[in-house]
């Protein structure tokens, strides 16, 4: 088996018949059908399917360790995919710390549809408690938005498979180098590909990853083909084109999310550091076990109210005031301002996504924003 960087590199390579060493776009919307009304190119529809969309879901199959891969639009109906493929009335258990849009979506859209109970899933005893007749479903999410809980996957994996449930996890914060959450039990996990697999902050996407084929899959694979919330051939070749350098990317991110992470740690005016690589972590031993590397996202507490916190986002010179993560410059914003007044998030939290900057200059403008 290739080690991840040469998977990367080499994986979503589709031989084309002239030869090309890059995948070429593919901007055709419908493709020949021959004398007997069959498509030998092998893509009728390029909603159906792309030469460009098929050699994005191959790499990123082989890079998570599954059977298949289904790529979508952004990572929001990448994740609404799988909600849909739930029969009306089900119950899923989800983190009570999770990415505010997905928490938005189970609230609104699936209102009256699903069930949903939000619960610290890293309280692994307390977990069986919440399952009813009707559970289908737990969906994870690690490390977690914008706290960085980390949820021991395989433990959840060992409830899931003794009640029969599905096990999905969200490993957006981690991307596939760096946490494999199908080689720990889970059955499908999911990735925003806007974050750390596209890595420029200029193109959205999202992809559902399964460990294996069944009947529940094909629905999910007959939601994007039918309702058609699918990436464009160019998208799918700028997703490409990063992957290729993802696992060095991620070194440089991980490499800087620690340092800021010790460098903040000690500052006198920040209350808590919430990053899974640092010893103090509630989760670190969890996260070693299930983690290669701890990733670029860190959030902060800084000593104040949230007026403080504001404070010190308006006062950076290098970091971006702006949402999203992942990109190679660094960002940084006030997270409950982004969520809303039903936000749980503290107010005095600030969300940090180290970019590839260097650490010193990183480091420098905090300190001047901190005052």
């Amino acid at each position: 088996m290739p080690k991840i960087e040469t998977t990367a590199i080499h994986a979503g390579n589709i031989k084309t018949a002239t030869g090309d060493v890059t995948q070429p776009i593919s901007l055709s919307t419908t493709f020949f059908r021959d004398e007997t009304g069959g498509y030998p190119g092998g893509h009728m529809y390029s909603r159906v399917s792309n030469p460009n969309r098929a050699a994005l879901e191959q790499v990123l199959t082989q890079l998570e360790g599954g059977a298949d891969a289904c790529a979508f639009s952004s990572g929001n109906t990448a994740g609404m995919a799988l909600f849909q493929a739930l029969k009306p009335g089900s119950h899923i258990i989800a983190p009570d710390d999770m990415y505010w849009g997905f928490k938005k979506q189970l609230q609104s859209l699936f209102e009256g549809i699903l069930e949903i109970d939000f619960i610290d899933l890293t309280q692994i005893g307390e977990i069986a408690q919440y399952i009813k007749h009707n559970t289908v479903m737990i969906w994870v999410e690690t490390p977690s938005n914008p706290l960085l809980k980390i949820t021991d996957v395989a433990a959840v994996a060992s409830i899931a498979n003794e009640h029969q449930l599905l096990l999905a996890c969200d490993s957006t914060f981690a991307s596939p180098c760096l946490q494999n959450p199908i080689v720990l039990g889970a059955h499908i996990v999911m990735h925003s590909s806007t974050k750390y697999i596209g890595g420029h902050s200029d193109v959205l996407g999202g992809v559902l990853v399964t460990a294996k084929k069944d009947e529940f899959w094909e629905r999910i694979r007959n939601i994007q083909q039918v309702g058609g919330a699918v990436p464009a051939p160019f998208d799918c070749y700028l997703l490409l084109r990063s992957i290729k350098t993802l696992a060095y990317r991620m070194r440089g991110h991980s490499a800087n999310g620690m340092a800021l992470a010790r460098y903040l740690e000690q500052h006198p005016k920040v209350e808590a550091v919430y990053y899974p690589g640092l010893s103090s972590h509630p989760q670190h031993e969890i996260a070693k076990k299930q983690m290669s590397d701890f990733g670029g996202m860190l959030s902060i507490l800084v000593k104040g109210t949230g007026e403080t916190a504001k404070k010190v986002v308006n006062s950076v010179h290098l970091f971006a005031q702006a949402t999203s993560l992942g990109g190679v410059e660094s960002l940084i914003e006030h997270r409950a301002s982004v969520e809303g007044p039903d936000t749980k998030t503290p107010q005095n939290l600030i969300r940090i996504s180290a970019g590839l900057e260097h650490i010193d200059d990183l480091i420098n403008d905090l300190s001047q924003a901190l005052g």
